[in-house]
């Protein structure tokens, strides 16, 4: 069966740090660009960061940078997503997803990505 795993999430207070991981069974990770994206409640689901086949870029949404780092481990089959200085609006559930391509990658467009994970649930609240 193919599936990615999402794992990592739970109740953090602002300022606080997470480490999500995202392993993939039945397939090979390294074939695929991934992406972690998120979902608040009543509004869409957006891009958070995705990174390449090769590990070798990634891209960022704004709300991202500088406070979050995606690497992946091939050898592993699992992508990871850390998350530092975690604030209230970073609230949400987490989702990761793979895309063979071709893609317009620079865009980490949820459209873009075929192969998806259950999401792991994110808050922050003091």
């Amino acid at each position: 069966q193919l599936q990615l795993v999402e794992s990592g999430g739970g109740l953090v207070q602002p300022g606080g740090s997470l480490r999500l991981s995202c392993a993939a069974s039945g397939f090979t990770l390294s074939y695929y660009h991934i992406g972690w994206f998120r979902q608040a409640p009543g509004k869409e689901r957006e891009g958070v960061s995705c990174i390449r086949r090769s590990g070798s870029s990634a891209v960022y949404a704004d709300s991202a940078k500088g406070r979050f780092t995606i690497s992946r481990d091939n050898a592993k089959n699992t992508v990871y997503l850390e998350l530092n200085s975690l604030k209230p609006e970073d609230t949400a559930v987490y989702y990761c997803a793979a895309a063979r391509g071709p893609i317009m990658f620079g865009l980490c467009s949820p459209a873009d990505y075929d192969r998806w994970g259950q999401g792991t649930q994110v808050t922050v609240s003091s």
